[in-house]
């Protein structure tokens, strides 16, 4: 399951139906990168998609890396936020891809936070119908998260990830000093995901989140890297058991089909994890008026929420909360899947009427 590669280095291994890798969790290990790519992928071109912020800081030390190891090294710099997961931006990545006359043998490096590994890893499930994809995560959004467990996607005008797929990576690694690079407010959206798995997986996690915020003054990186690998431990367990999201994985979603329509409505100006953090705040609301959890739960969960300096709630409507989550993924003709919460580290997923889903935002304000 887990172990220690080295003092410095810890591993996660994923064994997914379609594939196993390891996640790597470490300071400094962004030079691994090239040895585990040569080691898993193998290949003789690597192609690295990064953005405007970070390939200044970490493109360097990754190229030379997979220089050093014997890879063709050639580069895609793409622009910052969602609004670059689109159609166009993968067909231009697709067609880099093809000029750098990449094979399938080959593969994809995707530096960068959430965003990029969702678009440079949808790029390698289609190329040439699929090459090799290395996760090097730059967020704390992505390491805990989106650049583990295989799903890929880009966005479309309806909604957020409508075109995707599910496509493992070779390997992941998180060099947990990134963090220290993005600014405050990006490492504070990206905390919505972490409370989550303690809300709906780990009691213990979430006490240690709810003890100290681990957004408040300088970063411990000792403490912040043992949290980013329990919630890939979290987020592997419930992939090994559910890669294709037919039944366990869904609770992965608590939060996010309103999270995802606050998102939307605020044309991708608020970050996915303060989304994310709203959106369970409405659902722990809502259960707790239905008595399916206590009030203490849901006061526990608004608070710590509130303590991150996230939203606990929106100003949006309801009407338009709706009609956007109508668009979801999880929803099901009338019906819609819905990840209630019964107390800290304990949910369920429940098959809602649609116009009962409405009544559920309403009573989560």
């Amino acid at each position: 399951m887990s172990e220690t590669k080295s003092k410095d280095i810890q591993l996660v291994h994923v064994n997914a139906q379609s594939g196993s890798y390891d996640v790597m969790v470490g300071l400094d290990i962004l030079s691994e990168v090239g040895p585990t790519a040569r080691r898993t992928a193998g290949g003789n071109v690597a192609f690295v998609v990064s953005n405007t912020n970070v390939n200044p800081l970490y493109g360097e030390v990754v190229n030379r890396s997979l220089s050093d190891a014997g890879y063709t090294v050639a580069t895609k710099v793409v622009g910052v936020g969602e609004a670059i997961k689109t159609m166009s931006v993968l067909s231009d990545v697709l067609e880099c891809m093809a000029d750098a006359q990449m094979t399938r043998d080959d593969l994809i490096v995707a530096l960068g936070g959430g965003v990029v590994g969702d678009l440079a890893g949808f790029a390698a499930s289609i190329y040439m119908r699929g090459c090799h994809v290395l996760q090097v995560p730059t967020s704390l959004l992505a390491m805990v998260d989106s650049s583990v467990g295989g799903k890929t996607a880009v966005d479309l005008v309806h909604g957020k990830n409508l075109a995707g797929t599910f496509f493992q990576p070779s390997a992941v690694i998180a060099s947990i000093e990134c963090l220290t690079t993005i600014n405050r407010q990006l490492f504070t959206d990206s905390c919505g995901e972490v409370l989550k798995y303690g809300v709906m997986s780990d009691a213990e996690l979430f006490r240690e989140l709810e003890r100290r915020p681990i957004n408040e003054g300088n970063y411990d990186l000792e403490r912040i890297g043992k949290i980013v690998k329990r919630c890939i431990e979290i987020k592997r367990d419930v992939v090994d058991t559910d890669e294709r999201e037919k039944g366990l994985r869904q609770i992965l979603n608590l939060g996010h089909t309103i999270g995802h329509a606050i998102e939307a409505e605020s044309s991708y100006t608020l970050g996915h994890g303060s989304c994310v953090a709203a959106g369970m705040c409405f659902i722990v609301r809502a259960c707790a008026k239905r008595q399916l959890c206590p009030d203490e739960v849901a006061q526990r969960v608004v608070s710590t929420v509130e303590r991150y300096g996230l939203p606990t709630g929106s100003n949006i409507s309801t009407d338009s909360l709706y009609e956007r989550a109508l668009a979801d993924k999880k929803r099901h003709g009338d019906f819609i899947n819905v990840v209630l919460v019964r107390d800290i580290g304990k949910v369920e997923v429940a098959t809602l009427p649609v116009d009962d889903f409405r009544v559920l935002i309403e009573e989560g304000r």
